[in-house]
């Protein structure tokens, strides 16, 4: 879709403009959206102006007079910062109606945040993308939506803009708690994949064709699609970074032990994951989990 002119064009706000935040600018700028862009790092606004995009001086720029605030942030600290500290959100001229958090962040506090938003007239939905930047780059990523039910479905025509795949999950939070649980699923079937290819390659297998053996069993996982190429060909180029997984895996245990529920295979999961940043992965796509696999040997 050929982007408008400025006159005809709707503008959003965007904060965060990292793996995830420059697909979505990008998305949106092809949809006919003008894109008023912040992110702390000059990189990175230097990228969204190369996109097109305009770039703003803060996040208060970035919310002052538009309907919708987009954020693709680390974590929920960072997103109570530029929501409600020094030179945030809620310092705009005029505030926007919606808030879409797509951060992986506590449900508890994106549930308490959405509160006190709601009092200022903002609706605050947390709209968890599940999937690489690369799959919501091609469209194959999954929106989970938690949030007042009225302000999604205002939000749909802009949600639609990412992912076709897009699902209400109901109040505020209810977004965030699904993809800690889908997270949970996805990362241990990635670390299944990497597993099970250092074994066949212990076995002497072909790797190739063990991968296409996957992929057309009863073995399969989405997983053998997205990573399985990048484990085989040691291609570690980020597309989700293996130190934001470990954030989100920390987070998923903390939310277990609240419930007394044990997650024995996502202990070991974490001491992977911690064990790949010490070694200086962190950086790297999660792919880069095969790496630890291998250092594991016996002999």
């Amino acid at each position: 879709m050929t982007a408008g002119t400025h006159d005809d064009m709707k503008n959003i706000g965007l904060i965060g403009v990292g793996l995830v935040g420059t697909v979505l600018a990008r998305r949106l700028l092809s949809a006919g959206w003008r894109v008023l862009g912040y992110d702390i790092a000059s990189d990175r606004r230097d990228h969204l102006k190369c996109l097109g995009g305009v770039v703003v001086g803060s996040p208060a720029a970035a919310a002052d007079g538009v309907d919708y605030v987009l954020l693709s942030l680390p974590d929920t600290a960072i997103v109570r910062q530029v929501v409600e500290g020094p030179g945030g959100i809620l310092e705009a001229g005029r505030l926007p109606s919606y808030v879409i958090d797509t951060t992986t962040g506590d449900p508890d506090e994106t549930a308490g945040l959405a509160a006190r938003l709601t009092q200022r007239g903002v609706a605050l939905l947390d709209a968890m993308i599940s999937g690489s930047s690369r799959q919501l780059d091609e469209g194959k990523a999954v929106l989970m939506v938690g949030g007042e039910k009225a302000a999604f479905d205002t939000c749909v025509p802009v949600l639609q803009v990412f992912s076709d795949h897009v699902f209400y999950l109901g109040p505020s939070g209810s977004g965030s708690k699904a993809k800690l649980a889908t997270n949970l699923v996805l990362g241990l079937n990635r670390l299944v994949l990497a597993e099970g290819l250092v074994f066949a390659e212990r076995l002497g297998l072909d790797l190739g064709s063990f991968l296409e053996l996957l992929r057309a069993g009863p073995a399969y996982s989405a997983a053998v699609d997205v990573k399985g190429a990048k484990m085989l060909h040691g291609d570690f180029t980020p597309e989700a970074r293996l130190k934001q997984h470990y954030k989100d895996v920390s987070l998923i245990l903390r939310h277990a032990a609240r419930t007394g529920q044990d997650l024995p295979l996502t202990k070991v999961h974490a001491d992977i994951l911690e064990k790949a940043i010490d070694a200086g992965e962190g950086e790297l796509d999660n792919a880069v989990v095969i790496n630890e696999i291998r250092r594991r040997r016996t002999r």
